[in-house]
C-alpha cells in the first residue's frame, strides 16, 4: 500500500499553514485532513468539502 499525503502549503491562507498530513489509507487521510481543516481553518465538514480534500491527495511523502 502506497503512502498518501495532503499538504496545506498548496492552499493559500492568511495563516500560511505548513502542515502536511500522511496516512496509508485514503479514508484515514481524509478524516485527519478534515479534522485539521475544521479545527484550524474554520472549514465546514460537508460532503462537498470532503470531495475537494480527496482531490488534493498525492501519492508518496510530502517534500521537505
Amino acid at each position: 500500500m502506497a503512502r498518501k499525503y495532503i499538504d496545506c502549503r498548496e492552499f493559500p491562507s492568511e495563516m500560511k499553514c505548513t502542515v502536511s498530513i500522511s496516512a496509508d489509507s485514503e479514508e484515514e487521510l481524509v478524516n485527519a485532513a478534515v479534522q485539521h481543516a475544521t479545527a484550524v481553518h474554520g472549514q465546514k465538514d460537508t460532503p462537498e468539502f470532503r470531495m475537494e480534500v480527496r482531490k488534493a491527495i498525492h501519492q508518496g511523502m510530502p517534500a521537505a
